[in-house]
C-alpha cells in the first residue's frame, strides 16, 4: 500500500473532483459517514460529545459529522472557529449552513473573537476537526492553548484525518504538548508516514483508514517513496516450488555466527534459515561451538573456524549462494580484522547483523568496503553506533535514507514498523509483528530468514521485504500460542514455516 504525502493526496483529491466529477460536498459527506459509522459502533448516543471545528475543510468534515451524529440521537455541542469573521472556507461555510438548517436545535457556537473553553471531563468524547492535514505551520496562540487544554482533561479524542498540530509527513519540530493526543485517528483514504514513527504514533493512537472513493487511477499513477507492506504484497513475490525440485534448487547458504557464550545466536539464525527453506546451510563458528550446533541444529552442517572461542577468519567456499555474518560473533580484535579483510575482498551482497555491525562501528572505514546491495539489519542502538546518535526515530529514518543512498546498501531499521530502506530512496514499512517479538534472539532469526531468501535467488530488495514480513508474521503466530510475555526467539523460528504457508495460501 502506497503512503502518499499531503501534497500528493491533495492532488489525488483534486483529480477526483475535476476529472471524475465527484463534488467536494460529496467527499465531505463520505468522510462524515465513515466517522459517524465508527463512532456509533463504539459509543452510545448518551455519551457527552463536544466537536471542535476549524475554519477549513477539516472543519467542514467535523460539522458534517455533527449533523449526522445529531440525526443518530447524539447531542453534540459544536464550536466552530471563525476568528475575526470571514475566515471559513467555502466548503466549511456550506457545511455550517447545512448543519444549522438540518438541526436548528443543536448547541452551536461560532467563535469570532474571545473563547472560553467548555468544561471537559474524562467521560467526554471530543471530536477534533480543527486542522487535520490542512495545517501549514505550527499551532500558535489560542489554538495551542485549546489543544493543551483538551490533552490535560483526559477525554476520549477522535481526530478526523490527523491529530491537530501534527503534519502528515515529517514532524522534526513536534512538541507533544502542542499536538492533540488522539485516542482514535480516522484518516482519509491512505495511512500517513507519521502513523509509523514512534514519537508521532503515540499521539495518533489507534488509527483506521476511511475509504471515501478517491480516484484509483490517480493513485496508481502517483509514485510514492513510502509503502506499507501487506500480506498481499508478499504473496505476490513468493514463488511456489516445482514438484521435481531438489535441495540444489534452493541455494547453499553460509552463516558466520557465534562465539564462546553466544552460541545461542548462531542457533537461532540457523533455525530461522532452515525453516525459511534454504537448500543447504553451513554454519561457521569457533571450535567451542561444534557440539552445541551439531546437537541443536543437526540439519545444518558445521565448519569450525581456527579460533577456539572467536571467529578469527572468514574464508567461505566459493560456491555459496548467500552469506550472513554477525549473530553472536562478538567484537574481538581478530574478529574485526577478519570481517574487514573479507568485506574488502568480496563483491557479492551479504547480510550484516548484530555484532558484525558492532565490529564495523569500531572501525567505520569498513563501511566503504561493504558490497553493493548488502543488507544491514540494525536496531536503533546499533544504527546510532554506526552512523552517529539520532535524537528521534524520525531523524534516524532520515539518516538511514541518506546512508542507504550514499553506500548503495539496504538498511533494515528494526522496530514496530520495521523500515526497509533501499538505496533508491524508497522505504517499505512492515505491517506484521508486535511487542511479543521484543525478546533476545529475535533479530538473529530474521538474519537466518534473510540468508535463506537470498540463497533461494530472491534479489536483496525483494528478499528483505519477504523476510521481514515473514519474521513478523511468525512472531504474531508465536504470540497467539504463548502470549505477549511468553514468546522466545525459538518460538518465532518454529513458526517461520507456518508463516510462509499462511502467506502462500492466502
Amino acid at each position: 500500500m502506497k503512503l502518499f504525502t499531503n501534497e500528493q493526496i491533495r492532488a489525488i483529491d483534486r483529480y477526483t473532483i475535476e476529472t471524475e466529477g465527484v463534488a467536494p460536498a460529496e467527499l465531505i459527506e463520505r468522510v462524515a459517514e465513515g466517522v459517524v459509522d465508527e463512532i456509533t459502533a463504539r459509543w452510545r448516543a448518551t455519551k457527552p460529545t463536544i466537536i471542535f471545528a476549524g475554519p477549513g475543510n477539516n472543519g467542514a468534515d467535523a460539522l458534517a459529522v455533527a449533523r449526522l451524529l445529531a440525526l443518530e440521537g447524539f447531542s453534540p455541542e459544536v464550536y466552530l472557529f471563525n476568528i475575526g469573521g470571514n475566515k471559513l472556507s467555502p466548503d466549511c461555510m456550506a457545511a455550517r449552513d447545512h448543519l444549522l438548517e438540518t438541526v436548528p436545535e443543536i448547541v452551536f457556537h461560532e467563535v469570532l473573537s474571545t473563547f472560553k473553553p467548555p468544561e471537559i471531563t474524562p467521560n467526554y468524547l471530543v471530536i477534533d476537526g480543527l486542522f487535520g492535514s490542512g495545517l501549514r505551520e505550527e499551532l500558535q496562540g489560542g489554538f495551542k492553548a485549546l489543544v493543551q487544554y483538551i490533552n490535560d482533561e483526559g477525554a476520549t479524542v477522535v481526530s478526523i484525518d490527523l491529530p491537530s498540530g501534527m503534519f502528515g509527513d515529517w514532524n522534526p519540530q513536534l512538541v507533544n504538548r502542542n499536538t492533540i493526543h488522539a485516542t482514535l485517528t480516522l484518516t482519509i483514504q491512505y495511512p500517513r508516514l507519521c502513523f509509523l514513527l514512534p514519537e508521532t504514533a503515540e499521539l495518533v493512537g489507534e488509527w483506521k483508514v476511511l475509504d471515501i472513493g478517491l480516484s484509483e487511477r490517480a493513485a496508481a499513477a502517483t509514485q510514492a517513496e513510502f509503502c506499507l507492506v501487506s500480506k498481499r504484497d508478499v504473496h505476490r513475490r513468493l514463488r511456489h516450488r516445482k514438484d521435481f525440485a531438489s535441495k540444489a534448487d534452493f541455494g547453499s547458504a553460509v552463516l558466520y555466527a557465534g562465539s564462546y557464550g553466544m552460541m545461542g545466536a548462531a542457533i537461532m539464525a540457523a533455525r530461522g534459515a532452515m525453516r525459511a527453506g534454504v537448500g543447504k546451510l553451513t554454519v561457521c563458528s569457533p571450535k567451542c561451538g561444534y557440539s552445541i550446533l551439531q546437537t541443536a541444529v543437526p540439519e545444518a552442517m558445521y565448519r569450525h573456524n581456527r579460533g577456539e572461542l572467536n571467529i578469527v577468519e572468514i574464508h567461505p567456499d566459493r560456491d555459496f549462494s548467500s552469506l550472513a555474518i554477525g549473530p553472536g560473533i562478538g567484537t574481538n580484535e581478530m574478529t574485526v580484522k577478519a570481517l574487514e579483510d573479507f568485506l574488502a575482498a568480496i563483491n557479492q551482497p551479504v547480510v550484516l547483523d548484530a555484532d558484525a555491525l558492532n565490529c564495523i562501528a569500531l572501525k567505520p572505514a569498513i563501511l566503504n568496503t561493504i558490497p553493493v546491495l548488502s543488507i544491514l539489519t540494525p536496531h536503533a542502538g546499533e544504527f546510532d553506533r554506526l552512523f552517529g546518535p539520532q535524537p528521534t526515530a524520525e531523524a534516524r529514518l532520515r539518516k538511514a535514507i541518506e546512508m542507504a543512498k550514499y553506500y548503495n546498501i539496504l538498511i533494515i531499521l528494526k522496530g514496530h514498523y520495521t523500515a526497509i530502506v533501499r538505496p533508491d530512496g524508497k522505504v517499505y514499512f512492515n505491517s506484521s509483528g508486535g511487542p511479543a517479538m521484543a525478546t533476545a534472539g529475535s533479530g538473529d532469526v530474521l538474519t537466518g530468514i534473510l540468508l535463506a531468501m537470498l540463497a533461494q535467488g530472491y534479489p536483496p530488495e525483494i528478499a528483505s521485504i519477504i523476510a521481514v514480513y515473514i519474521h513478523g508474521l511468525a512472531g504474531d503466530m508465536a504470540a497467539q500460542e504463548q502470549g505477549e510475555y511468553g514468546v522466545t526467539a525459538g518460538d518465532i523460528a518454529d513458526n517461520v514455516g507456518r508463516a510462509i504457508k499462511d502467506v502462500m495460501t492466502k
